[in-house]
This record gives C-alpha cells, sequence and structure tokens, in this order.
C-alpha cells in the first residue's frame, strides 16, 4: 500500500491546480480528474502543489472527541424556555412539545460546524458494467439498467409481457403489461413494432384487446383480454388506419378515426398519439450529471449513484455537488504512489446530524421508476411538451421528494463512520403501486396481497445493508430510516427491521384500531405471517414519525393567501368534503372504510341528501359535511374555521389540505397520530376528538371561545410550510431555471417562502434525537457534534 501525505488545500486553490484531462499510468487513473490542468502533470507537479498547501497534522481517519467550551453561564432549558399554557415551547414559530422545543431552542439553534471527511470512491466494476449499467464505486458493484444483470451486465434478461398462454386465454391472464403486439423483453412494456409507421408508439393494456359496448346506460365498457384487436391497431386502410399507423396530424384534424382506448401511458412520451418525445422522470434529474432514461439515471464518466450525484476520483472538482463544498483535499505523495489511488478525501464543514444515503440495487429504486406502464404513478412530476414541469397529485409523491432533499442536502455524507443516520431508499410506493405491472413482479407467491411483496422488497434491503456495509450491526438498526408510504404505514414491515426509525403517513398504534382497516384486500396485512412480519404495531412514537403527504403546488392558492385569512372571512364553522360511504350516492359500499367514522359524521351532520333523500340529524346552516365534489375545494376550506380530518383506506391527504388554507384541523381518529404529532404541540393549533364524541362535534366547537380561535388559527399560519416539500420543489425550479434561463411561475412564488419546510422539520427531529434518544447513551462514539456539553447526551 502507498501512504498519502495529508495536505490542507483550499477549494480555491485546488480550483486554481485543477483539471486533468487525461490518464497518464494505471498509478494516476483515480486521481487524475480530481484536478482540471490544460497538461498532463509529472509527479513533480503534485510536489509543488504540496508546497502551496498546509500540512495537516495526524490521520483524517483520528476523529477527536469535541465539544465546545462551556458557556457562561451554564444553559438551564427549562427556565430559558418555558412552556405556554398548552405546555409547548415555540421554535422557529411552531408549537413544539415543551422537551423538545426546548432542545431545538436552547441547543439545536447554537450548533456549529464541524470538520468532516468524505470518502471520494475510486474503484471500478467488470467490464465498466457493459455500457448497459452504473457503476457503485464505493462497493465496485455494477446497478444494470432495466433487462441487464450479472457481474458486469453482460447478461440480457427476457422479461414477458404476458403470462403463459392457454386455450382460453391466448395472451395469458391479464396483467398490466399485457401485449397483442410486440412485446420489449428488456422492459416487459408493449409497442407496434416493426412493420408499423410507428413502431415506438405504446399499446398500453386496453388498446390491444377487444372491448365490449356497455351492457346498460352508464355502465363501463369490458375488455376481453382473450381476444386481440390487431385490426384497429395494425390496420393501414387509408379510411380507418390502425392506432399503430395514424398519422398524429390527419387525426387531430379529424380526418381519420382511431381506437380510443389507446392511450400514451409510458413515461418520456406525450402527445395524443406519443408523438412528442420529453424528459423522463428521474430522481433529480440525474443531477445534471446524466441522462433520464425512463426513470433510471445513466450516468456520465465519473459519476454515480441513483441520482448521479456522488463523485468519484475521476470527476472534476468544479462539477462537485455544492455539499461538498468548500473541500480541503488530500494530495497524494508522489515519492510514496507504488500502486492505484482508490479512494481520496476531501475535508468538508458541516453541521450534524449527518445522514447517509444507501445506495442500493437498482431493484429497490431505480428499475421500479423506469419500468412503470403509468407515467404518473409513484412521482411527483411528469414534463410536457415543452419539458416544462407538470406537479402530480400522486399522494404518495412525498416518498421522491424527501429523497431528492435528502441527496441534494448539506445534511448528506459519503462516510458512514461520521453518519449519526443511515437512510435505505426502497421506493415501496412504486412496488405497491406497480404490483401487477408485469410477470417479473409476479405476486403468485405473495397469494395476491401487495402488502406481502412489498414486505420482502424490505426484507431483501435488509439482506443487502448487512451483507454489504458494516453499519446495521452497530445500533442493531436503531439508527437507520425507512418509508414507507403506502395507506397503512408501516404495518408490513418484516420484524428485522423494526427497531429503526420509520417514516410514515399512518400513525396507528394500534391501540384501538388493532388490525388492517383497508378496504383493499390486496393492501391487508392481517394474513401475512408472524414469521415474516413479527408482532408489532404499525407505528412506534417513541421512535417513529409521521410525514406531511405530498400535495401538488399550488399557485392560485399561494398567490391568494389563502392560509392567512383571518378569523372574520371564516364564515363556515365546520368543514368536510368527500366520500361518505355507502348512505350516499357513489359512495364507498364497504362498512370498514374510513373505519366507520366519515359514515357517522354524515348520519349527525351531513349536508346533502343521501339516497333516502336525508340530511345530518342535526345538520345546521354554517356545518357543511357533502359527498358532493366541492368546485373550489380550497376556498371553502379557507372560509371555514375548523375542517374535519378523518381516515380513508388508511391515511388521507385531509390534514395537509386544512394547515395548507390556514384551517383549524379537527383530528377523529383515535390511537392514530397525525404528521409530527410526537413532535408537535397539537393542543396549540388542532382539536382531537374521540370517536364516540362525533355525536357531540358541533357543540364541542362551538364551546371555543373567540380568543382561543384565534390563537390556534395564527398557529396553523405559523407553522403551514412545515407541511411543504418546498425543498424539493425548489431543487426543481433551480433545474428548470438552468435549462431555460428563467422560472416558471410556480417557481418564483414558492422561492419567495422561507420558513421551515417538512425537510428541515425533518432535520430538527433528526437533531434532537440524535443527542436525546436514550439507546445512544450506551453506544460509545468519538464524534465532533458542535455543542456544547451541556445539550450533549450522558453516555455511559
Amino acid at each position: 500500500m502507498f501512504s498519502i501525505l495529508k495536505w490542507k488545500c483550499s477549494w480555491s486553490l485546488i480550483a486554481t491546480i485543477a483539471s486533468i484531462v487525461g490518464l497518464v499510468s494505471v498509478v494516476l487513473a483515480s486521481i487524475v480528474h480530481l484536478f482540471f490542468f490544460p497538461l498532463v502533470p509529472s509527479f513533480d507537479y503534485f510536489s509543488l502543489a504540496q508546497n502551496s498547501c498546509v500540512p495537516i497534522n495526524g490521520s483524517s481517519e483520528t476523529i477527536t472527541d469535541h465539544v465546545r467550551g462551556n458557556l457562561e453561564p451554564p444553559i438551564d432549558l427549562d427556565n430559558q424556555f418555558p412552556a405556554d399554557l398548552h405546555k409547548a415551547v415555540v421554535f422557529r414559530g411552531a408549537p413544539w412539545k415543551a422537551e423538545i422545543g426546548r432542545w431545538l431552542a436552547g441547543c439545536g439553534l447554537i450548533s456549529n460546524e464541524v470538520n468532516i471527511v468524505e470518502i471520494l470512491g475510486g474503484s471500478g466494476c467488470k467490464n465498466d458494467c457493459s455500457g448497459q449499467g452504473v457503476c457503485n464505486r464505493e462497493l465496485r458493484q455494477c446497478r444494470c439498467f432495466h433487462g441487464y444483470s450479472g457481474e458486469g451486465c453482460s447478461e440480457t434478461l427476457q422479461l414477458e409481457c404476458n403470462y403463459p398462454a392457454s386455450l382460453d386465454l391466448p395472451y395469458g391472464r391479464w396483467v398490466v403489461s399485457i401485449c397483442s403486439a410486440h412485446c420489449d423483453k428488456k422492459r416487459a412494456m408493449c409497442f407496434c413494432g416493426e412493420g408499423t409507421k410507428y413502431p415506438n408508439r405504446p399499446v398500453a393494456e386496453a388498446c390491444g384487446f377487444q372491448v365490449k359496448p356497455p351492457s346498460e346506460p352508464g355502465a363501463p365498457k369490458l375488455t376481453d383480454w382473450a381476444k386481440d384487436d390487431l385490426d384497429n391497431v395494425l390496420t393501414t386502410n387509408s379510411s380507418k388506419p390502425g392506432w399503430c399507423n395514424v398519422d398524429p396530424a390527419e387525426a387531430y384534424a379529424l380526418k381519420v378515426h382511431f381506437k380510443h382506448e389507446c392511450e400514451c401511458k409510458y413515461d418520456c412520451l406525450v402527445g395524443r398519439f406519443c408523438e412528442v418525445p420529453v424528459l423522463c422522470t428521474c430522481i433529480n434529474q440525474c443531477s445534471g450529471h446524466g441522462h433520464c432514461r425512463g426513470g433510471f439515471c445513466q450516468c456520465n464518466n465519473g459519476w454515480y449513484g441513483i441520482d448521479c450525484s456522488v463523485p468519484s476520483v475521476a470527476s472534476s472538482v468544479h462539477e462537485w455537488p455544492q455539499w461538498l463544498r468548500p473541500a480541503q483535499v488530500d494530495i497524494p505523495d508522489s515519492s510514496h504512489l507504488t500502486g492505484k489511488v482508490v479512494n481520496l478525501n476531501a475535508v468538508v464543514k458541516k453541521k450534524r446530524p449527518l445522514i447517509y444515503v444507501y445506495d442500493l440495487p437498482p431493484d429497490f429504486n431505480s428499475l421500479l421508476l423506469e419500468g412503470r406502464h403509468f407515467k404518473l404513478e409513484c412521482v411527483n412530476r411528469i414534463y410536457d411538451d415543452k419539458n416544462s414541469t407538470l406537479w402530480t397529485d400522486m399522494l404518495y409523491g412525498a416518498q421522491m421528494a424527501l429523497f431528492e432533499s435528502m441527496l441534494a442536502s448539506p445534511y448528506r455524507t459519503l462516510n458512514g463512520e461520521e453518519a449519526d443516520f443511515f437512510f435505505v431508499p426502497v421506493l415501496d410506493s412504486c412496488i405497491i403501486t406497480r404490483a401487477d405491472d408485469a410477470p417479473h413482479l409476479s405476486m403468485q407467491e405473495h397469494k395476491g396481497l401487495r402488502s406481502s411483496l412489498t414486505l420482502e422488497y424490505y426484507r431483501k434491503a435488509y439482506d443487502h445493508i448487512v451483507e454489504q456495509y458494516p453499519f446495521w450491526n452497530r445500533s442493531s438498526g436503531r439508527d437507520h430510516i425507512w418509508f414507507f408510504s403506502w395507506d397503512e404505514g408501516a404495518c408490513y414491515a418484516p420484524k428485522e427491521i423494526w427497531n429503526s426509525m420509520m417514516l410514515v403517513h399512518w400513525g396507528n398504534t394500534n391501540s384501538k384500531h388493532k388490525h388492517s382497516t383497508t378496504a383493499y384486500w390486496a393492501d391487508n396485512w392481517n394474513d401475512i405471517s408472524s414469521n415474516t412480519r413479527g408482532n408489532h404495531p404499525c407505528f412506534d412514537p417513541d421512535k417513529d414519525l409521521v410525514l406531511p403527504a405530498w400535495k401538488s403546488p399550488d399557485v392560485n392558492s399561494l398567490n391568494s393567501k389563502l392560509w392567512a385569512r383571518p378569523h372574520e372571512t371564516r364564515k363556515t364553522l365546520f368543514y368536510f368534503n368527500g366520500n361518505l360511504g355507502p348512505a350516499y350516492p357513489n359512495g364507498r359500499p364497504e362498512t370498514s372504510y374510513s373505519m366507520g367514522i366519515r359514515q357517522k359524521l354524515a348520519e349527525e351532520f351531513g349536508s346533502s341528501p343521501n339516497k333516502e333523500g336525508r340530511l345530518g340529524k342535526q345538520h345546521a346552516e354554517d356545518v357543511i359535511v357533502t359527498p358532493q365534489r366541492s368546485g373550489n375545494y380550497h376556498e371553502d376550506l379557507a372560509s371555514s374555521i375548523f375542517c374535519g380530518v378523518f381516515p380513508g383506506d388508511g391515511w388521507s391527504g385531509r390534514m395537509e389540505d386544512s394547515i395548507l388554507q390556514g384551517c383549524i384541523p379537527v383530528v377523529i381518529q383515535d390511537g392514530i397520530f397525525l404528521p409530527y404529532e410526537n413532535v408537535l404541540n397539537y393542543e396549540s393549533f388542532a382539536v382531537r376528538i374521540r370517536e364516540d364524541e362525533i355525536p357531540n362535534l358541533i357543540n364541542i366547537l362551538r364551546a371555543f371561545n373567540e380568543t382561543e380561535i384565534k390563537f390556534r388559527l395564527a398557529n396553523v399560519q405559523k407553522l403551514w410550510q412545515r407541511f411543504l416539500y418546498r425543498d424539493s420543489i425548489l431543487l426543481e425550479a433551480e433545474r428548470q431555471k438552468t435549462s431555460f434561463g428563467h422560472m416558471d411561475d410556480w417557481a418564483v412564488e414558492f422561492s419567495q417562502l422561507i420558513e421551515d419546510d417538512v425537510f428541515q422539520t425533518f432535520v430538527q427531529v433528526l437533531h434532537y434525537k440524535l443527542h436525546n434518544d436514550p439507546w445512544r447513551q450506551h453506544v460509545r462514539v468519538k464524534k465532533e457534534f458542535g455543542l456544547p456539553r451541556e445539550c450533549l447526551i450522558k453516555r455511559t
């Protein structure tokens, strides 16, 4: 092994001496692109550079136990930050539970930056992944694109679109990928194929099969999956060309007819006939260091990771992400170089908490994005024909938004030894929406349960990180973080990972609602074996966190400042608009829907006639409980004082709707935590009512005096931005500004918001947990924390 002399070189100096474009030898292969210089330097060049640097004493791997000197006078959190009448302590505008608010205000607020050694990998992969994948230079493992596998991505997979045929079902039983035309077996997707005018036009689902007319007026059409409809898809008849041959211009001019069941579902294409190629949707759009191919980032040389944000020793310093700048870089001592440089170290100043994000195999994320059959599945945005951003209403987009923020955050670290938390990026929002997408994602062994399939993904991710990394066993996974975005959150988490922190939208402690409450049988977790699931609740408030769901950025609401509407302009006492169950037209038929809560509310306070023409027993003029879709939902919320927050099939997005429009949330769901409820003081801005108190709901609300109402409305107005994924929104705004040279209206409006959003709130909770989780008392660490002694956890 060679030795490395440590040198402290400023970013500006490195930038000045930088930019090597080619390789000079095997010895230099791993370091040459760290600097940019017009000519390839000799080893003497490194000696010259070192003479301009300041030597660092000691090894960069030696991290001393460092705390700031005692402050005078010592911190007395209880006296300095007293709780208010609701037992809340305000920190950055939000009413926190007293203990947490005190620590954040007295300690989190004064944390200093510390020096962190970031490790840049230089290892390569077999055959450079054959050009069909991205090399993880930390593990020397290929991350192969859809349809490829093997150590060097040299094996080609055959991913069938159809299940095996039978006499009754010549194309096999139904699956989303079912194909009567040409199956692309690398992606299990159906296209028109060779011999047609538009061979790359999708033939998705019902497009390729015969559709039966409705059996009665108003009934839906039915698709016959046993009979193809190639006459309507492939025909070249000039008066009625098939979908695969119809010219878009003629169709738009209404000169020809075409099959209307054919749609442009796949990502990267828009237009009624998929005639316009557009940007595909990838995590962070590959950070400007790669090409997005349907959801999988094909990274440029020198970069890797799910979003191509991780530089290697083959990348140029001036392209490093902001979370690695400014850096002090170790320059190898030429006199001791005897072999290939594998890693390089960069010292960066950062504030804790630090998060290490695992670069999992793409089965858990990128392939789920690349192979999706419906472009809106599990993403928070797509792109139009001008490559402008189109935000989706996909509530599960929160998972992608948080992931993007984490990857681009200054709290991210590449050094697992320095990390305080470890994030395991399994995109369950894609798994559970894509369970029926293709035969290779078959649920047969899971008896049709999407919950069971998803559990298996998490367990395999656990197996991978335990086998490939040393970090899990150091805390039995307690410092690891997993995101479960689906209707019932982490109910179906495998038993192996339950020590970890779970991020969910559904905080069911199972203290009252002890079993699966979803009306979708495929998501039910009751029948999952305890051998795999164990016997844990869905949510543990001592370690887990409920995060807000994704809400599409609404510029009109922001411009109108609906969240800031004062009490005087809110004329409706209580408001709820949503499905109210089987007693109403088009209502959900299941008695289990909403755990019966919405049904009970409607029975008492319904303001629209049910199927029998009856209103609620206690209906009132200033109380709106209706299933009739509002023409201006946000305006109605902003015109109300109190807004209902009830479950649907598990969690719903009603808490976010209420807060974002400045309405006081009225929570009715016993034993189930809402976003941040175990860290924020809900009594300061919300109302919680027991399920058995529903008949007395309006009496309870009318009992609040004006002072108390204004107090809670004011708190909602102070913390509403904590329910926005603004950081992810602004990352997209910056990308679009780079591409187009200007910002769209939504970007301008959201860039003017300055209060803490979801990601900042998440980081604040992690910082508190880092120094207050009881289990950490028994873990010996030697790290710089940038805090006074009074703020550090007392370790045994």
